[in-house]
């Protein structure tokens, strides 16, 4: 190596997964026996924050050491650009470096994967070599232009309909076995390794292998339950208690066949020889509501279940032992990694204070708005533009017309410690929490005359302020018509992959 000296890292993120649906955390459930097991050699958290409720600020974050807000990536401007990433900072001191998903937020058109030496997408839409080549530049075309960004909100919109009809029709297979052969591939070819893998499966629409369904959704047939999120919760789609049933098998069974995938991978690495020195890192970017709070899916909401990830840590230094009292911010895994990998990183700089591995983690100099910053994780949740419009679609076509003084058209943000958890819309009233002692969020204590709440929200408007954060009123979703004002080169590539007529 260059200038690092230190383990290869696995790095692993369950999308949309949920903690309180993992055997690790809940003993009883049978979905994930093998992450339970691998468990026993780690440490597991139970108060990890997620910085924001879905997938592309959450692996920015991931990537940068930074916040959504510092580093810009939301969708409002769907593109990570200015910052150095995690993979670009291993990858100069020596290490092999690659990432496989099958997420199509996770892509070159993203700039997620800058500094991956190689990186494959196997997303069940479009080929990886589409979103490697023709559209990322369309992507970074439209995003270095105010006007077009607009676009990229209608191209991700058309994504989702595809991804509608096939959960509809119940296509779309599992892309993790191609995952995780890739990644085995990689790491038998590598000295020094940095693998960095997202696992799709828990992402609607939930159509798991046959024999995982009959297992956790006998008699389940998963084309005739709701796949579609934004059918319920803009209220033009009812559930009962059976079919959320049906869903939460379904659901099951996908993490059942994802915990068999991933210990395909942890076998391997065992029986080569390379899982003593190996780092391993296990989270979630986000988790998933089934009906709590009357939403279904991860959009337009922040609470526990969405943002509260599990998260599992195995490295020589990080005693094996279950920890319920110390909040990890997902974005101190970037500087976990770094310090795993010996490096100190060619963007932020590695913050003892924020790395798992040290003796001083969590141990910062600064209070924020008069609480103990160690305590407190933050999340942010910007304008969630394109989930809005198609909201507003399913609304149209059943008839209903949406609330603008709602959730849909907020933006949102919280403080959370292990005790309790502050919330704040831009249109809706505030909520607070006591999470210690009412894990469902139900009883709202925001009026309540509470010091440890007051001290909350003081705490979330200094973190506004201190990371610059832009809080607009409404998400109005208002894109205007863009294309007359598109360049002839863009507008032929828009029309070769078939976006525009």
């Amino acid at each position: 190596m260059t200038d690092a000296d230190g383990s290869n890292v696995l790095f692993v993120v369950l999308d949309t997964v949920r903690k309180d649906r993992l055997s690790v955390y809940d003993p009883e459930l049978e979905t994930t026996p093998h992450l339970a097991e691998f468990a026993e050699e780690a440490a597991v958290f139970d108060n990890a924050v997620a910085p924001a409720p879905w997938t592309l600020p959450v692996h920015a974050s991931l990537f940068t050491g930074l916040y959504p807000s510092e580093h810009g990536a939301t969708q409002e401007d769907p593109y990570l650009e200015g910052a150095t990433t995690l993979a670009e900072s291993l990858s100069a001191a020596g290490y092999d470096t690659a990432c496989y998903s099958s997420n199509a937020w996770i892509t070159s058109y993203t700039n997620l994967t800058a500094g991956f030496g190689d990186h494959d997408n196997f997303f069940q839409i479009m080929p990886s070599e589409l979103l490697s080549g023709p559209l990322a530049s369309v992507w970074k075309t439209m995003n270095d232009n105010d006007t077009l960004r607009s676009v990229a909100d209608r191209m991700v919109q058309i994504g989702n309909k595809i991804h509608e009809h096939l959960a509809e029709g119940g296509g779309g297979d599992t892309k993790t076995p191609q995952v995780i052969d890739k990644t085995i591939d990689f790491v038998d070819d590598s000295e020094d390794f940095f693998a960095f893998i997202n696992l799709m499966d828990a992402h609607l629409p939930y159509h798991p292998p046959e024999e995982y369904a009959e297992e956790f959704a006998p008699g389940v047939d998963s084309t005739e339950v709701c796949q579609n999120s934004k059918e319920y919760n803009c209220g033009a789609r009812d559930i009962d208690d059976e079919e959320w049933a049906a869903i939460r098998g379904l659901y099951d069974a996908e993490l059942a066949h994802i915990d068999d995938q991933l210990d395909r991978l942890f076998s391997h690495l065992k029986e080569t020889g390379q899982w003593e020195d190996t780092t391993v890192v296990v989270c979630a970017d986000h988790g998933e509501l089934h009906g709590e709070h009357d939403l279904y899916g991860h959009e337009f909401g922040i609470y526990d279940p969405l943002v509260n990830v599990p998260l599992l840590v195995k490295h020589p230094d990080i005693d094996p032992e279950r920890d319920a009292e110390t909040t990890v911010e997902l974005v101190d895994l970037y500087h976990t990694v770094l310090d795993a990998a010996g490096a100190t990183g060619r963007g932020k700089s590695l913050d003892t204070a924020r790395s798992l591995l040290s003796a001083e983690y969590r141990d910062f100099a600064d209070d924020v708005g008069g609480t103990d910053r160690g305590d407190v994780g933050f999340v942010e949740y910007h304008q969630p533009v394109v989930e809005l419009r198609q909201l507003e679609g399913k609304a149209s076509a059943a008839g209903i017309e949406l609330d603008e003084q709602s959730r849909f058209y907020s933006r949102m943000g919280a403080a959370r410690t292990p005790e309790d958890k502050f919330i704040h819309c831009t249109r809706v009233p505030d909520e607070a929490y006591h999470v210690d002692t009412d894990p469902g969020e139900t009883d709202n204590v925001a009026d309540a005359d509470d010091p440890a709440i007051d001290a909350l929200r003081d705490a979330l408007w200094a973190f506004v302020d201190e990371v610059d954060a832009d809080w607009p009123d409404e998400a109005d979703g208002a894109d205007g018509d863009v294309l007359d004002e598109m360049d002839d080169d863009t507008k032929d590539r828009l029309q070769d992959l078939g976006y525009i007529d």
